[in-house]
């Protein structure tokens, strides 16, 4: 049937319906190849794309596609041909565009078709010297610009990842060129910059701890794997060499030479070099070129220890192409993520290469629901391993929770939670119920209290309940069991007066009365005779009462008598008294406070500056250490403040195509109607039509309506833009008020006289003084995980050998506040740059808390000394 060598050339390599029981390589490469060739004569030009397509997006099998296309040069050298130009285009258009994901793989290609005989490796070596010139260009401070150095640094990791796949061949076919090549590669990592990961680490600690000449960066440590990698014969498990098996043939084969490929100019350094522009364009290039994975090393050395290194650089490779190219598509990337062509287990290298692209910083590549659902799939696919060994993880990550960044933290609540109800909430709590112990304060009591009020939203309160009956203690943890609250407050009567005009205010919302009449109402009989405070109750607490019973009834409250509440808060002030009457009336229920906010700030019934106020008032800042309901509603409202910013940009973007278009038309409207009119003759002065009148008339209707089509466009163009620079000032104003009541708040609670500079520092000097007699600690301390060999006593608890929590209250509000400050100055980075220079001036000036500025930096992935 037609589409029968498309199946086979999808499921080459996997155990599946169209090759039979055999598992063998060469025998799927062989039955792929006889397919294609009865193919070829009539369906070349959608063979050659759909060959190129799965080699793009199923990286791993490319060694088998790089044989079939080998074997297909013995026979028809023309398609190979186009097939190797059509390779090079794509190339180029990715190195032109910064495809960073296209340029890696088609490296990868490429390599593997010198190894089938069907590209020159003299081709290749001179891709690999054009982009090691190029890098090594891009770091010299004369002739380049250094601030684009994780370009630079992207296209050396390029040439050192295509050498497992080809490295042997290489050595053997142009010793000489590819050891210049190596040579060219020392130099350059002898004049770039070392890497450093602050800001970006997963624990907190990492950032502090000094480094010595020993630490790599994943460029110098893949150089070392690489080195490994050549005192070995190049001889890597991990990688399929199925053209081996065809060798005596396709040595036949002509081999194909690679045109004229060039490196695209990078910007030049900025005119006036400073601190501030150089951090700018430093955070642009690493927005464009990132680094593809940083290593979370969650297990012990012992359970991957078998891999000799590059296999272990290798699988990582294959999970991440797997997790890129499949995603939205969870069922089909965790089939192929445990079918890997490869000999050996690597179930704790998958888990952590999964966590750690959940965990990933500044933000994971996908959306953190991808990953849960992979796991989940993962767990289905691997019922016997991967579910103890995602145990393991969650284990080792809760023993380090202390440490972890405080963003890391709030995805892996979210993730576990979320884990958890698609296992019917089992966990052995009963680990954990020694956080009760702990005060309310220390992180793993905090976590634990955190999964279980996400559970809670996730499922409902009793289900919860009783999923932790082996711990029963940890009910204290869950969140209070019940509904609104409806609090009329008031002495002498007053509280009477409330419930009668909330039941009068109820009346007319069910009577369906007008909203202008209950403005009328409120401005006549109720605000004169009570007041601002009690009216504002009133109407706030009855809407939001008759809106409780679901979402849809919030919505349309909100969306009806949206206008009531508006008369009532005007302005900021009001706002923040509003959002202080929804908390109130939703104290027991943290997900519909935020839903409520949320919503408000959606109709704009409330600003984001009222909410971050509301945030910072004393009441929510005392819960900053101990929950994470403040941080949720300021994570939303800095959030869709960003989506308003990113939306119009979006839609700005599509305006002007949309103008480009118009233009076109309007063009070739008008040339249409000129060539037309050209055709009129006068004859005693009269004009004689050459064109029917009816064809001349619609010509100038249709130049008409494009003309007005493209002012049209023009004018939304022109609104869209005002709006946009409306939103930029409203986010310079949050961003600038964020950070002052960041300052505002640590410099009140920053302990007197401290001289901590580091995190490290502020925990040390608390413990120092506590004197804590680990003797009298309760004993409850976690068993031993045979499967993951974790010591009983962790060290992450204030550094003590113990499992009390040796970190004082106010040190941990500290760290915890600081965390935040540097997690919404990475996540926000791209549209915090533009404004630093008014923040620097406002906020970050000497007067500022070290340790704040510290973290601000630190998240913006910019030098103290750039200051």
């Amino acid at each position: 049937m037609s589409s029968s060598w498309r199946s086979l050339l999808l499921r080459i390599g996997d155990k599946c319906p169209e090759y039979g029981p055999t598992s063998d390589f060469k025998d799927h490469i062989e039955t792929c190849f006889a397919a294609l060739r009865r193919e070829l004569d009539h369906s070349e030009a959608e063979i050659l794309e759909f060959l190129l397509a799965c080699a793009e997006q199923l990286p791993h099998k490319i060694p088998l596609y790089g044989t079939l296309i080998g074997l297909i040069n013995l026979e028809n050298e023309d398609f190979v041909k186009k097939l190797v130009e059509s390779t090079q285009t794509k190339f180029q258009d990715a190195l032109d565009t910064g495809n960073y994901n296209v340029i890696r793989i088609l490296m990868r290609l490429m390599t593997v078709l010198m190894c089938s005989k069907v590209l020159q490796p003299s081709s290749l070596v001179v891709v690999f010297e054009m982009l090691l010139s190029s890098a090594a260009t891009t770091v010299d401070e004369e002739k380049g610009n250094p601030l684009w150095q994780p370009c630079a640094d992207f296209f050396i990791t390029c040439i050192l990842s295509c050498l497992p796949w080809g490295g042997a061949e290489l050595i053997e076919q142009v010793p000489e060129e590819i050891e210049r090549v190596m040579v060219g590669v020392e130099a350059y990592l002898s004049i770039r910059r070392h890497i450093s990961d602050d800001g970006l680490s997963f624990f907190e600690n990492d950032d502090e701890i000094e480094r010595g000449p020993g630490d790599k960066d994943f460029l110098e440590d893949l150089w070392d794997k690489i080195q490994v990698l050549s005192t070995n014969g190049w001889k890597v498990e991990s990688v399929p060499r199925p053209h081996l098996s065809f060798e005596a043939q396709l040595v036949a084969g002509k081999s194909h030479e690679l045109g004229p490929i060039s490196c695209p100019s990078l910007p030049n350094p900025p005119s006036v070099p400073s601190g501030i522009a150089n951090g700018k364009q430093k955070h642009e290039a690493e927005l464009k070129y990132p680094q593809r994975i940083h290593r979370l090393n969650i297990f012990p050395p012992s359970k991957t220890e078998d891999l000799q290194p590059i296999d272990r650089f290798v699988v990582e490779e294959y999970l991440l192409d797997v997790l890129l190219f499949f995603n939205g598509s969870r069922k089909e990337c965790a089939s192929f993520m445990v079918g890997l062509p490869v000999p050996f287990r690597y179930e704790y290298l998958m888990a952590e290469t999964i966590f750690s692209q959940l965990l990933m910083l500044p933000q994971p590549p996908f959306k953190p629901i991808y990953y849960t659902l992979v796991i989940m799939d993962l767990c289905k696919a691997l019922p016997g391993a991967f579910p103890a060994i995602v145990a393991g993880a969650v284990r080792a990550l809760f023993e380090k929770i202390a440490d972890l960044d405080m963003e890391c933290r709030t995805r892996l609540v979210l993730w576990f939670s979320h884990h958890l109800s698609n296992f019917q909430f089992i966990w052995p709590w009963e680990e954990w119920a020694f956080v009760l112990d702990l005060p309310k304060w220390a992180p793993q009591r905090v976590f634990v209290q955190e999964v279980l009020e996400r559970e809670v939203r996730l499922s409902y309160w009793d289900k919860v309940k009783q999923s932790i009956e082996n711990a029963p203690g940890l009910e204290e943890l869950l969140p209070p069991k019940g509904g609104p609250s409806l609090n009329f407050g008031g002495e002498d009567g007053k509280e009477n007066n409330e419930h009668v005009l909330s039941g009068e205010l109820n009346s007319m919302v069910k009577g369906k009365t007008p909203v202008r009449e209950i403005i009328s109402w409120i401005d006549e009989s109720v605000f004169p005779n009570n007041g601002l405070e009690v009216t504002l109750r009133v109407v706030v607490q009855t809407l939001l009462n008759i809106g409780s019973k679901s979402f849809t009834h919030l919505i349309t409250v909100l969306e009806r008598y949206g206008q009531v509440i508006a008369k009532v808060c005007p302005d900021q002030d009001k706002q923040v008294m509003l959002i202080a009457e929804v908390s109130s009336f939703w104290k027991s229920n943290t997900q519909m406070t935020a839903i409520a906010i949320d919503r408000m700030m959606g109709y704009r019934l409330v600003s984001n500056l009222a909410i971050l106020r509301w945030v910072f008032s004393s009441e929510n800042i005392e819960q900053f250490h101990t929950s994470d309901r403040p941080w949720e509603i300021l994570r939303n409202a800095v959030s869709k403040t960003y989506n308003r910013i990113s939306d119009l940009r979006k839609e700005l973007l599509s305006l002007k195509k949309n103008i480009s278009s118009a233009e076109e038309a309007a063009k070739e409207a008008k040339s249409e109607l000129d060539a037309a009119e050209l055709k009129l003759t006068l004859v005693d002065g009269e004009p004689v039509l050459g064109e029917s009148q009816f064809r001349l008339n619609r010509l100038k209707s249709r130049a008409e309506k494009a003309k007005e089509e493209v002012v049209s466009l023009q004018e939304s163009l022109e609104a869209k833009e005002a709006l946009l620079a409306r939103a930029i000032d409203e986010n310079e104003a949050l961003f600038i008020l964020l950070y002052k009541s960041f300052s505002n708040v640590l410099t009140e609670r920053l302990p007197e006289g401290s001289e901590a500079r580091t995190l490290r520092e502020l925990k040390a000097a608390q413990v120092d003084v506590m004197a804590v007699d680990t003797e009298e600690q309760p004993s409850s301390i976690m068993e031993l995980d045979d499967e993951n060999q974790r010591p009983q006593n962790s060290e992450t608890n204030g550094g003590k050998t113990s499992s009390a929590y040796n970190v004082g209250e106010k040190e941990q509000w500290c760290i915890t506040t600081l965390g935040y400050v540097k997690a919404f100055s990475r996540q926000y980075a791209a549209e915090i740059w533009p404004h630093i220079e008014k923040i620097d001036a406002e906020v970050l000036t000497e007067d500022a808390p070290p340790l704040f500025r510290s973290a601000v930096y630190s998240g913006l992935g910019r030098s103290i000394n750039d200051a």
